[in-house]
């Protein structure tokens, strides 16, 4: 079988400096690659750069950068500046986010997020192969001619620097079935959170097929590239209290009540009634209970924790399930643990 390859997603809430500090010990040891996520928190863009600066081997990702507050050119050319620092080493990852931080954090409206990806996407690879780029599509249009509003002096460009590669892999973050049909039929990677080996077929069964009848064959295997809380051996209450409260904020809280992807997502796994629980108590402020709410095979499947033979046996399912790549987010206290528990996951999955 294929193996799995090995990365770690930084948190963007606290974890950077140490992760650093340890980058050659966790190359070392296995790992094959690092991603940024970036939320409403620090930039990725310039922590992926500075990976870059400290690191040989590993292969940088952005975990995502989401579609609304970059126009698509930039997009490209963040991308094509990321690979040439690092040597040919990034993957763009992008995703829709969600309206209350598009609108709420950057205020700019959330509308067609499918639409707009698709064209961020076509937009990329043309600016890759240094084509002037000239795109008119529902959501973007460049140059912008004075008939849409511009000045009239606009005119097709090209980047101007040589990009590394000119087919620079993309990653996209989606859970509903329209997106997940589109990632895969126009992307590398595919970034889904809280997948579930066991109910993914059920869930996005019907939107994969649906994508790869239209994917173009010179696109590979979809690479699945799965954040995945992580812990070596038997995990402790502190370990498994943040992954409850982490699926409860997810599960209960974010998102509007009617439009919480991650409750849509737990449905679909046929969770209905519990993922209601989790959502009424999250919204009424008892985020305890809504944790405690959480089902503790729900946990078992999202995650990757137990002794050797409990990881030997999830492994096992998720590249069953199409798994190519973790994105593991160690729950060890101790950053030297850390970094022995990615070793000892090496060696189970040699």
């Amino acid at each position: 079988m294929n193996a799995i390859k090995m990365g770690m997603i930084i948190d963007y809430a606290g974890g950077f400096d140490e992760t650093v500090e340890l980058l050659l010990a966790y190359e070392d040891a296995g790992l094959q690659m690092a991603a940024i996520p970036e939320a409403y928190s620090f930039d990725a863009v310039s922590q992926i750069g500075y990976l870059a600066a400290k690191s040989d081997r590993l292969e940088l990702m952005s975990a995502i950068l989401q579609v609304y507050s970059r126009t698509p050119s930039l997009n490209a050319m963040t991308a094509a500046g990321l690979d040439y620092v690092s040597g040919g080493r990034f993957t763009l990852g992008l995703g829709a986010s969600g309206p209350q931080v598009v609108e709420g954090f950057h205020g700019v409206k959330y509308d067609a997020p499918l639409g707009r990806t698709r064209e961020v996407v076509e937009i990329c690879r043309q600016v890759w192969r240094r084509e002037p780029v000239e795109h008119r599509g529902k959501h973007y249009t460049v140059p912008l001619t004075k008939e849409d509003g511009g000045s009239g002096l606009g005119k097709p460009l090209k980047i101007i620097n040589r990009p590394v590669r000119n087919e620079i892999p993309i990653s996209i973050a989606a859970l509903g079935e329209k997106n997940v049909a589109l990632v895969a039929e126009i992307a590398q990677g595919w970034q889904p959170l809280f997948f579930h080996p066991h109910k993914a077929q059920e869930a996005w069964g019907a939107a994969l097929a649906e994508g790869m009848a239209k994917r173009d064959p010179a696109l590979g295997e979809l690479d699945i590239q799965l954040q995945v809380n992580f812990h070596f051996g038997e995990p402790g209450p502190e370990a498994i209290a943040k992954v409850r409260n982490q699926l409860a904020l997810y599960i209960g809280g974010m998102g509007a009540r009617d439009k919480n992807f991650y409750n849509q997502l737990a449905c679909r796994y046929g969770y209905e009634d519990e993922a209601k629980n989790i959502q009424d108590l999250y919204l009424a402020g008892k985020k305890t209970e809504a944790a405690e709410a959480i089902p503790a095979d729900l946990i078992d499947a999202v995650t990757l924790m137990g002794d050797e033979e409990a990881i030997r046996r999830q492994v096992a399912e998720f590249h069953a399930a199409g798994v190519r790549t973790f994105l593991l987010n160690p729950l060890a206290e101790e950053p030297g643990d850390r970094v022995e528990h990615v070793r000892r996951l090496a060696a189970v999955m040699a």
